[in-house]
Protein backbone atom coordinates (compact mmCIF):
# COMPACT_ATOMS: atom_id res chain seq x y z
CA UNK A 1 0.00 0.00 0.00
CA UNK A 2 1.38 3.40 -1.03
CA UNK A 3 0.53 6.89 0.13
CA UNK A 4 -0.10 7.86 -3.47
CA UNK A 5 -2.86 5.25 -3.65
CA UNK A 6 -4.51 6.69 -0.55
CA UNK A 7 -4.21 10.21 -1.93
CA UNK A 8 -5.84 9.19 -5.21
CA UNK A 9 -8.59 7.27 -3.40
CA UNK A 10 -9.45 10.30 -1.23
CA UNK A 11 -9.39 12.67 -4.21
CA UNK A 12 -11.73 10.49 -6.31
CA UNK A 13 -14.16 10.13 -3.40
CA UNK A 14 -14.19 13.89 -2.76
CA UNK A 15 -14.59 14.78 -6.43
CA UNK A 16 -17.01 11.90 -7.19
CA UNK A 17 -15.12 11.55 -10.46
CA UNK A 18 -11.85 10.04 -11.67
CA UNK A 19 -11.51 12.78 -14.29
CA UNK A 20 -11.94 15.65 -11.82
CA UNK A 21 -9.63 13.95 -9.33
CA UNK A 22 -6.93 13.62 -11.98
CA UNK A 23 -7.27 17.32 -12.87
CA UNK A 24 -7.05 18.27 -9.20
CA UNK A 25 -3.93 16.13 -8.71
CA UNK A 26 -2.35 17.22 -12.03
CA UNK A 27 -1.91 13.63 -13.20
CA UNK A 28 -3.32 11.51 -16.03
CA UNK A 29 -6.72 9.94 -15.39
CA UNK A 30 -5.63 6.36 -16.31
CA UNK A 31 -2.92 6.57 -13.66
CA UNK A 32 -5.46 7.50 -11.00
CA UNK A 33 -7.72 4.61 -12.00
CA UNK A 34 -4.85 2.14 -11.99
CA UNK A 35 -3.60 3.18 -8.55
CA UNK A 36 -7.06 3.02 -6.98
CA UNK A 37 -7.68 -0.43 -8.49
CA UNK A 38 -4.32 -1.59 -7.13
CA UNK A 39 -5.36 -0.40 -3.67
CA UNK A 40 -8.66 -2.27 -3.97
CA UNK A 41 -6.80 -5.43 -5.01
CA UNK A 42 -4.48 -5.17 -2.01
CA UNK A 43 -7.45 -4.77 0.33
CA UNK A 44 -9.48 -7.39 -1.56
CA UNK A 45 -12.52 -5.11 -1.36
CA UNK A 46 -14.15 -2.56 -3.71
CA UNK A 47 -13.83 0.92 -2.24
CA UNK A 48 -15.68 2.85 -4.95
CA UNK A 49 -18.97 2.23 -6.74
CA UNK A 50 -18.46 3.11 -10.40
CA UNK A 51 -21.88 1.99 -11.64
CA UNK A 52 -23.63 5.38 -11.58
CA UNK A 53 -23.05 8.67 -13.33
CA UNK A 54 -20.86 9.76 -10.43
CA UNK A 55 -18.41 7.72 -8.38
CA UNK A 56 -19.55 6.92 -4.83
CA UNK A 57 -18.00 5.24 -1.83
CA UNK A 58 -19.00 1.68 -1.11
CA UNK A 59 -19.81 0.72 2.46
CA UNK A 60 -16.24 -0.54 2.87
CA UNK A 61 -14.87 2.59 1.23
CA UNK A 62 -16.80 4.82 3.63
CA UNK A 63 -15.37 2.86 6.56
CA UNK A 64 -11.83 3.14 5.16
CA UNK A 65 -12.00 6.84 4.31
CA UNK A 66 -11.28 8.28 7.81
CA UNK A 67 -8.18 6.09 8.10
CA UNK A 68 -6.93 7.11 4.66
CA UNK A 69 -7.33 10.78 5.54
CA UNK A 70 -5.66 10.25 8.91
CA UNK A 71 -2.68 8.57 7.24
CA UNK A 72 -2.26 11.43 4.79
CA UNK A 73 -2.59 13.98 7.59
CA UNK A 74 0.07 12.16 9.66
CA UNK A 75 2.50 12.25 6.75
CA UNK A 76 1.79 15.95 6.18
CA UNK A 77 2.46 16.63 9.87
CA UNK A 78 5.70 14.65 9.71
CA UNK A 79 6.91 16.65 6.72
CA UNK A 80 5.89 19.90 8.37
CA UNK A 81 7.82 19.05 11.53
CA UNK A 82 10.96 18.21 9.55
CA UNK A 83 10.68 21.30 7.37
CA UNK A 84 10.19 23.54 10.40
CA UNK A 85 13.26 21.98 12.02
CA UNK A 86 15.43 22.48 8.96
CA UNK A 87 14.00 25.91 8.21
CA UNK A 88 13.24 25.05 4.58
CA UNK A 89 9.64 24.80 3.41
CA UNK A 90 8.77 23.42 0.00
CA UNK A 91 5.57 22.57 -1.78
CA UNK A 92 2.73 24.29 -3.58
CA UNK A 93 -0.15 26.43 -2.37
CA UNK A 94 -3.14 27.54 -4.42
CA UNK A 95 -4.87 30.75 -3.35
CA UNK A 96 -8.09 32.36 -4.58
CA UNK A 97 -9.34 35.90 -4.26
CA UNK A 98 -12.37 37.98 -5.19
CA UNK A 99 -12.28 39.64 -8.57
CA UNK A 100 -11.97 42.95 -6.73
CA UNK A 101 -10.57 42.84 -3.22
CA UNK A 102 -11.02 45.40 -0.50
CA UNK A 103 -9.05 48.60 -0.80
CA UNK A 104 -7.98 48.07 2.80
CA UNK A 105 -6.52 44.62 2.18
CA UNK A 106 -3.33 44.06 0.20
CA UNK A 107 -3.12 40.34 -0.56
CA UNK A 108 -0.26 40.87 -3.02
CA UNK A 109 1.88 42.39 -0.27
CA UNK A 110 1.17 39.46 2.06
CA UNK A 111 1.99 36.90 -0.63
CA UNK A 112 5.22 38.75 -1.42
CA UNK A 113 6.18 38.65 2.27
CA UNK A 114 5.43 34.93 2.40
CA UNK A 115 7.52 34.34 -0.74
CA UNK A 116 10.47 36.20 0.79
CA UNK A 117 10.27 33.94 3.82
CA UNK A 118 9.64 30.69 1.91
CA UNK A 119 11.09 31.11 -1.61
CA UNK A 120 10.90 27.36 -2.36
CA UNK A 121 7.09 27.31 -2.10
CA UNK A 122 5.32 27.58 -5.46
CA UNK A 123 2.21 29.78 -5.29
CA UNK A 124 -0.70 30.22 -7.69
CA UNK A 125 -3.38 32.93 -7.45
CA UNK A 126 -6.71 33.03 -9.27
CA UNK A 127 -9.77 35.29 -9.20
CA UNK A 128 -13.43 34.29 -8.94
CA UNK A 129 -16.68 35.14 -7.17
CA UNK A 130 -17.23 34.16 -3.52
CA UNK A 131 -19.54 31.31 -4.53
CA UNK A 132 -16.99 29.92 -6.97
CA UNK A 133 -14.18 30.24 -4.42
CA UNK A 134 -16.20 28.42 -1.75
CA UNK A 135 -16.99 25.64 -4.22
CA UNK A 136 -13.31 25.34 -5.19
CA UNK A 137 -12.28 25.12 -1.53
CA UNK A 138 -14.84 22.41 -0.87
CA UNK A 139 -13.66 20.43 -3.88
CA UNK A 140 -10.02 20.72 -2.83
CA UNK A 141 -8.94 22.71 -5.88
CA UNK A 142 -7.71 25.56 -3.68
CA UNK A 143 -5.92 25.60 -0.35
CA UNK A 144 -7.19 28.99 0.82
CA UNK A 145 -9.19 31.90 -0.56
CA UNK A 146 -10.19 35.44 0.36
CA UNK A 147 -14.00 35.57 0.26
CA UNK A 148 -16.83 37.90 1.28
CA UNK A 149 -18.49 35.66 3.89
CA UNK A 150 -21.87 37.42 4.03
CA UNK A 151 -24.19 36.96 7.00
CA UNK A 152 -22.77 33.62 8.10
CA UNK A 153 -19.57 31.79 7.25
CA UNK A 154 -19.98 28.94 4.73
CA UNK A 155 -20.30 25.52 6.34
CA UNK A 156 -17.23 23.31 6.34
CA UNK A 157 -14.80 26.21 6.28
CA UNK A 158 -12.68 27.95 8.86
CA UNK A 159 -12.34 31.69 8.38
CA UNK A 160 -10.12 34.53 9.53
CA UNK A 161 -11.38 38.10 9.08
CA UNK A 162 -8.79 40.09 7.16
CA UNK A 163 -10.73 43.27 6.35
CA UNK A 164 -13.67 45.04 7.98
CA UNK A 165 -14.89 48.25 6.36
CA UNK A 166 -18.04 50.39 6.60
CA UNK A 167 -20.46 50.33 3.71
CA UNK A 168 -21.58 53.74 2.49
CA UNK A 169 -24.06 55.21 0.04
CA UNK A 170 -22.55 57.04 -2.90
CA UNK A 171 -24.24 59.35 -5.43
CA UNK A 172 -23.20 61.72 -8.17
CA UNK A 173 -22.90 65.38 -7.26
CA UNK A 174 -26.11 66.23 -9.15
CA UNK A 175 -28.20 63.72 -7.21
CA UNK A 176 -30.89 65.01 -4.86
CA UNK A 177 -29.08 63.32 -1.97
CA UNK A 178 -25.73 64.97 -2.72
CA UNK A 179 -26.16 67.52 0.09
CA UNK A 180 -26.65 64.83 2.73
CA UNK A 181 -23.94 63.72 5.16
CA UNK A 182 -25.89 60.80 6.62
CA UNK A 183 -28.90 58.74 5.62
CA UNK A 184 -30.82 55.82 7.09
CA UNK A 185 -31.21 52.69 5.04
CA UNK A 186 -35.00 53.05 5.21
CA UNK A 187 -34.75 56.37 3.34
CA UNK A 188 -33.42 54.47 0.32
CA UNK A 189 -36.63 52.44 0.06
CA UNK A 190 -37.82 54.11 -3.15
CA UNK A 191 -34.46 54.82 -4.74
CA UNK A 192 -32.88 52.62 -7.43
CA UNK A 193 -29.79 51.00 -5.94
CA UNK A 194 -26.51 49.95 -7.47
CA UNK A 195 -25.17 46.92 -5.61
CA UNK A 196 -23.23 43.70 -5.67
CA UNK A 197 -24.77 40.56 -7.23
CA UNK A 198 -25.92 37.69 -5.03
CA UNK A 199 -22.64 35.86 -5.69
CA UNK A 200 -20.87 38.41 -3.46
CA UNK A 201 -21.40 37.78 0.25
CA UNK A 202 -21.83 41.49 1.02
CA UNK A 203 -25.08 41.50 -0.98
CA UNK A 204 -26.66 39.17 1.60
CA UNK A 205 -25.83 41.71 4.31
CA UNK A 206 -27.52 44.48 2.33
CA UNK A 207 -30.61 42.39 1.54
CA UNK A 208 -31.02 41.31 5.16
CA UNK A 209 -30.63 44.88 6.42
CA UNK A 210 -33.26 46.12 3.95
CA UNK A 211 -35.64 43.34 5.00
CA UNK A 212 -35.17 44.34 8.65
CA UNK A 213 -35.98 47.93 7.65
CA UNK A 214 -39.23 46.70 6.09
CA UNK A 215 -38.57 46.87 2.37
CA UNK A 216 -37.13 44.99 -0.56
CA UNK A 217 -34.28 46.85 -2.27
CA UNK A 218 -34.83 48.11 -5.83
CA UNK A 219 -31.61 46.89 -7.47
CA UNK A 220 -31.19 48.69 -10.77
CA UNK A 221 -27.65 47.59 -11.58
CA UNK A 222 -25.33 44.88 -10.27
CA UNK A 223 -21.55 44.54 -10.48
CA UNK A 224 -19.04 42.50 -8.51
CA UNK A 225 -16.34 45.19 -8.83
CA UNK A 226 -16.88 48.12 -6.43
CA UNK A 227 -15.07 50.38 -8.88
CA UNK A 228 -17.81 49.67 -11.42
CA UNK A 229 -20.46 50.41 -8.78
CA UNK A 230 -18.78 53.76 -8.20
CA UNK A 231 -18.78 54.50 -11.94
CA UNK A 232 -22.49 53.71 -12.23
CA UNK A 233 -23.37 55.95 -9.28
CA UNK A 234 -21.21 58.78 -10.60
CA UNK A 235 -23.13 58.53 -13.89
CA UNK A 236 -26.41 59.12 -12.05
CA UNK A 237 -27.78 55.61 -12.50
CA UNK A 238 -28.62 55.01 -8.85
CA UNK A 239 -27.40 55.08 -5.27
CA UNK A 240 -24.42 52.76 -4.87
CA UNK A 241 -23.90 50.82 -1.66
CA UNK A 242 -20.24 49.87 -1.53
CA UNK A 243 -17.21 49.87 0.80
CA UNK A 244 -16.67 53.46 1.90
CA UNK A 245 -13.00 53.69 0.79
CA UNK A 246 -14.01 53.15 -2.85
CA UNK A 247 -16.40 56.09 -2.76
CA UNK A 248 -14.09 58.31 -0.71
CA UNK A 249 -11.29 57.74 -3.22
CA UNK A 250 -13.32 59.62 -5.89
CA UNK A 251 -14.42 62.93 -4.31
CA UNK A 252 -14.54 64.67 -7.68
CA UNK A 253 -17.15 62.20 -8.98
CA UNK A 254 -19.02 61.01 -5.91
CA UNK A 255 -20.61 62.25 -2.74
CA UNK A 256 -20.11 59.74 0.07
CA UNK A 257 -23.03 59.47 2.52
CA UNK A 258 -22.71 57.62 5.82
CA UNK A 259 -25.45 55.03 6.31
CA UNK A 260 -26.94 55.07 9.81
CA UNK A 261 -29.47 52.76 11.38
CA UNK A 262 -28.05 50.23 10.75
CA UNK A 263 -24.29 50.60 10.62
CA UNK A 264 -23.43 48.33 7.69
CA UNK A 265 -19.98 46.81 7.41
CA UNK A 266 -18.49 44.64 4.70
CA UNK A 267 -15.94 41.99 5.55
CA UNK A 268 -13.38 39.88 3.77
CA UNK A 269 -12.20 36.63 5.27
CA UNK A 270 -9.46 34.14 4.51
CA UNK A 271 -11.13 30.74 4.30
CA UNK A 272 -9.88 27.16 4.20
CA UNK A 273 -11.38 23.72 4.64
CA UNK A 274 -12.05 22.69 8.21
CA UNK A 275 -12.45 18.97 7.53
CA UNK A 276 -9.31 18.25 5.48
CA UNK A 277 -5.60 18.29 6.36
CA UNK A 278 -3.65 21.29 5.18
CA UNK A 279 -0.35 20.91 3.38
CA UNK A 280 2.65 22.33 5.25
CA UNK A 281 2.86 25.16 2.70
CA UNK A 282 -0.82 26.05 3.06
CA UNK A 283 -0.60 25.93 6.85
CA UNK A 284 2.46 28.19 6.79
CA UNK A 285 0.67 30.71 4.53
CA UNK A 286 -2.37 30.85 6.79
CA UNK A 287 -0.13 31.33 9.83
CA UNK A 288 1.74 34.09 7.98
CA UNK A 289 -1.50 35.95 7.19
CA UNK A 290 -2.78 35.42 10.74
CA UNK A 291 0.40 36.97 12.17
CA UNK A 292 0.19 39.88 9.74
CA UNK A 293 -3.44 40.48 10.70
CA UNK A 294 -2.55 40.51 14.41
CA UNK A 295 0.35 42.95 13.99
Amino acid sequence: MELRQLEYFVAVAEEASFTRAAARLHVAQPGVSAQVRQLERELAQPLLDRSGRSVRLTEVGAAAMPYARAALAAVADLRHAVEEHTGLLRGRVSVGMLASSSSGYDLARLLAGFHDRHPAVEMTLSEASSDQLVEALGAGRMDAAVIAPGVTAPTGLETLTVADEPLAAAVGHRDALADRDTITLAELRDRPLVSFPHSVGTRALIDDACASAGFRPRIAFEASDPNVLAELAASGLGVAILPAPYAQARPADLRTITITRPDLRGQLALAWRADAPLSPAARALIDHIRRARAS
